[in-house]
């Protein structure tokens, strides 16, 4: 029997920015499906980078964290004869953008004291400098596919 083939979901792009990358962001931070509090802390976040000085793009700032973020390889699990190998594969570009989005969010929802959006706009400009939790997260992925780069042949 034939797989089903996995449409693409496509979102339309973001009402105040016109970008895609931004639409999708705003899911991903969207919890039980509040939209309008996404939205308005995404909003929020652009807002403290843009008034943050030298009259930054807060678009700029944020491609630039996502690039900075996404990860080229990372680790996956294989079983060859009874044995667990972390095999280092190569990332599809959705899922690096993905994995950017999710430790960026990450390590905004992990600081404490201040509000969402201004953790998130401090991530976003450590990352987009490429320092930062989320940017030590990627390293230690990359870290963790190099010290297995012996098990690179048993990639499928």
């Amino acid at each position: 029997m034939r797989r089903k083939v996995n449409r693409k979901i496509t979102v339309a792009a973001d009402a105040k920015y016109q970008s895609e990358t931004v639409a999708r962001f705003i899911n991903a931070i969207m919890w039980d499906g509040k939209k309008s509090v996404a939205r308005a802390l995404v909003y929020g976040a652009f807002d403290i980078i843009k008034a943050s000085g030298d009259s930054v793009d807060p678009i700029v700032v944020f491609d630039t964290a996502i690039t900075n973020v996404a990860p080229n390889i990372e680790v996956r699990s294989r079983r060859v004869g009874g044995a667990n190998y972390q095999v280092p594969t190569e990332v599809r570009p959705a899922r690096r953008r993905l994995l950017a989005f999710k430790w960026i969010i990450d390590a905004a929802r992990s600081g404490k004291g201040k509000g969402i959006d201004q953790k998130l706009a401090a991530v976003l400009m450590e990352a987009a400098k490429g320092e930062g939790p989320a940017i030590r997260k990627r390293d230690d992925v990359h870290r963790m596919a190099e010290a297995n780069r012996a098990f690179a042949h048993l990639a499928w």
